[in-house]
């Protein structure tokens, strides 16, 4: 299935916390990373990471029987790496930082 979600963490972010989402990425399963940004690579799966105006961009494809878990697990960890809740703007997750 194909996702494209954007969560609430905003470009102007702090580097010191930019560090703490790679390690939260290289943390997930199917981390294959790149030298062209973030990513999750094995057999039907091909997801990419993207910083973006709007927020954090993950977007590509997925099992729908993974991806609940994955999406579950990802959140999770970027909310305690953070010190915020991560989630959705549309769904009423707030920015922590801006311009």
């Amino acid at each position: 299935m194909n996702y494209n979600i954007n969560l609430n963490i905003h470009y102007t972010m702090p580097d010191t916390l930019w560090k703490k989402v790679s390690q939260v990425y290289a943390s997930m399963p199917y981390w294959t990373g790149d030298e062209k940004g973030p990513c999750w690579r094995a057999e039907n799966i091909n997801l990419a990471a993207s910083v973006e105006p709007g927020g954090l961009q993950i977007y590509g494809e997925m099992p729908e029987t993974i991806w609940e878990g994955w999406y579950s697990e990802l959140k999770e960890k970027l909310t305690a790496a953070l010190g915020y809740e991560i989630g959705e703007p549309e769904d009423g997750y707030d920015f922590q930082y801006f311009d």
